[in-house]
């Protein structure tokens, strides 16, 4: 297997000077075999912060995205100005109708936006995702996630409907993950499916390979107290070398993250660069 280099595009900070920072995700993985873009943040820092760092992204084979909100979807439009037909992985629930309500406010749209989503149907190879997928030599997308954990949830009030009566129990979230001699680096999006249950799951496609590594959002921004304890107490349990907290998963989690794993827990601002031996 080759080696592969990771470069945060978008992420909620930004590390360098003339970086935008934005409320969403976007990370470039690249390696011999190929240029990919997972998540595309809500648009507006994409451009900018890809010329920024020196990223082609009108190279990029493929866009994986890891589900259908606005913050990890919007850039696609870029991506549009830039390639004819791009090809995209994705699931099918991604493209559907998604809301969010918080006590006593009104329904918001935070699905993939109008126009994304016609583009996408139009003027895209999509490459539907029901089940793991290899994107490339060593680069994987684990497809629907199993709930096993009973401690873990979607990490919000997420609708199927402008009138917020439905659940969406999110089955279009996924992860990516880099499968390495080394072992295993995991790249969340927002692990709607639960980190944990996300990790396990990465760990039973692989033959149990011990997993170095893993990044991104993993919504624990309204974790209460049990599942934080569980959380930390899993994590320990797969003995991760590196914790990169990102986005969604929210300051007081970070902050217990960094107490608990005071020598393995770093930072993934847009501007961030690992470089991953294969």
């Amino acid at each position: 297997m080759g080696d592969f280099r990771i470069t945060v595009l978008v992420e909620n900070t930004a590390s360098r000077k003339g970086l935008l920072a934005e409320h969403g995700l976007s990370v470039w993985i690249e390696s011999g075999d190929g240029r990919f873009l997972f998540d595309t943040g809500q648009g507006p820092a994409l451009g900018v912060n890809a010329d920024m760092l020196g990223i082609p992204l009108e190279r990029s084979d493929a866009v994986m995205l890891s589900h259908g909100h606005y913050d990890h979807t919007g850039g696609i439009l870029h991506i549009m100005s830039l390639k004819e037909r791009p090809i995209i992985y994705t699931h099918p629930a991604a493209l559907e109708p998604k809301y969010a309500q918080g006590p006593g406010a009104a329904a918001r749209d935070i699905g993939m936006p109008p126009r994304v989503k016609e583009l996408v149907l139009s003027r895209s190879e999509l490459r539907w995702i029901q089940g793991p997928t290899q994107v490339s030599d060593g680069l994987f997308l684990t497809g629907p996630i199993p709930r096993r954990t009973g401690y873990e949830d979607t990490g919000g009030p997420f609708f199927a409907d402008a009138s917020c009566r439905t659940p969406d129990g999110m089955p279009d979230d996924q992860a990516s993950f880099l499968h390495t001699n080394r072992g295993v680096y995991v790249v969340l999006g927002c692990a709607h499916a639960g980190v944990i249950n996300t990790l396990w799951y990465i760990r039973e496609l692989t033959g149990n390979a011990p997993i170095r590594a893993v990044m991104g959002g993993m919504h624990l921004v309204a974790a209460g107290r049990q599942r934080m304890d569980r959380t930390v107490d899993a994590l320990k349990e797969l003995a991760i070398e590196r914790i990169f907290p990102a986005h969604c998963t929210g300051p007081e989690a970070v902050a217990r993250l960094q107490q608990e794993f005071p020598d393995r827990c770093f930072p993934f601002s847009a501007g961030t660069i690992l470089d991953i031996e294969g």
